[in-house]
């Protein structure tokens, strides 16, 4: 057994000090690029059919003003109207879609009240928003 030590031989290191740089450098890279690509996609699921005709889908809007005047279809609505008229949509098509535009000032329970009421007709929704300046 040889217990003296080796003072020549040549230790094998390995730095990886470099590689979290680039690591770094590369995850910064993708998320800014991914980001830049389309901001504003909304990705929606559409329905898929097997025997390929085409499936009625309507879409009506639904808007809210900063003075809490309720419009569907640029028809003025009284919340309280609200939904039977949506329900006289609904019977009309077999899918609907509300498109939501409300102003930036309405208070968060304005909306709710709306995404309740869809949801009790089995509506879906998506809410319009505008471009980043």
């Amino acid at each position: 057994m040889n217990l003296r030590k080796r003072h020549g031989r040549i230790s094998a290191e390995v730095h990886t000090s470099a590689m979290n740089d680039i690591m770094f450098f590369l995850l910064l890279f993708f998320l800014i690029a991914s980001a830049i690509t389309n901001p504003n996609v909304i990705k929606l699921l559409l329905p898929k059919s097997s025997s390929g005709q085409a499936v009625s889908k309507k879409t009506i809007s639904v808007t809210i003003s900063h003075d809490l005047k309720y419009t569907v279809n640029n028809k003025p609505v009284r919340v309280e109207d609200l939904q039977t008229t949506l329900m006289g949509y609904k019977s009309k098509t077999t899918e609907l879609t509300i498109v939501l535009g409300v102003d930036r000032t309405v208070a968060i329970q304005d909306v709710v009240q709306v995404m309740d009421i869809a949801q009790k007709l089995n509506i879906k929704m998506v809410l319009a928003t505008e471009p980043k300046s």
